[in-house]
């Protein structure tokens, strides 16, 4: 019996959808596009941080044990991961600022921070690309499905000046798909706000982890500079 209701649910509100005029139907339809890029970007992006997260906790450890830091950027350091930007920034700025006889240490030290500052903050910016994306469906999704409901009310009252009849009969179609805007705009938009906070956060929380990092390194070639002098 459940089957039979949610099967005749879903033919009649697929009928609405076909009947429905032809401007609500193409807002209809841009919602239902807006909700595939949608759910497109959030599982994309879900991939990517997972294994970002996975990948990063295992360079950093790796980094961390490491005995000779020269030897694991030339075996590591490239990789396509958000550390070993923060590392390869840190190194390069290194071998700059030590080039020289006379090195600068407070020079050294200022420019070491500001290149893996400046590291962290293109890698969050890189994996926060698309995030713009779910922004902008969350926030105009609904407005966009209420425009369509507007148009299935005008439709009613326009139905209703035609057969000079008030009845449900009239006005049941227009209202119906009016309410079908309505509510494919917050099917558009509600997986797309909550991606975003969820995502945000994480990011939030990787950009933490690359500071860290990031303090990490530069305290270990502060202390290479006491050394070196």
């Amino acid at each position: 019996m459940a089957t039979t209701e949610t099967s005749a649910t879903g033919v009649w509100l697929l009928d609405l959808f076909v009947q429905a005029d032809l401007e609500v139907m193409l807002v209809m339809l841009g919602l239902l596009l807006a909700s595939v890029w949608t759910w497109t970007i959030i599982f994309a992006q879900w991939r990517k941080m997972s294994r970002i997260n996975r990948e990063d906790e295992q360079f950093e450890k790796a980094f961390w044990q490491s005995e000779d830091i020269d030897n694991f950027y030339e075996r590591k350091g490239q990789i396509d991961l958000p550390a070993a930007k923060v590392l390869a920034a840190g190194i390069a700025e290194w071998r700059r600022s030590t080039a020289g006889r006379a090195i600068d240490k407070d020079g050294t030290r200022d420019r070491l921070a500001l290149a893996m500052h400046s590291a962290v903050a293109a890698e969050t910016d890189r994996l926060a690309t698309r995030l713009n994306i779910l922004a902008t469906i969350g926030s105009v999704a609904p407005f966009v499905g209420l425009f369509g409901t507007v148009l299935g009310i005008m439709h009613s009252f326009s139905d209703i000046a035609d057969q000079q009849n008030t009845s449900l009969a009239v006005v049941a179609p227009g209202i119906a798909e009016a309410l079908l805007a309505t509510a494919i705009g917050l099917f558009a938009a509600i997986p797309a706000v909550i991606a975003y906070n969820r995502f945000t956060h994480g990011i939030n929380r990787l950009e933490a982890r690359l500071q860290r990092f990031a303090d990490g390194f530069h305290a270990t070639l502060s202390r290479e500079l006491e050394v070196e002098s």
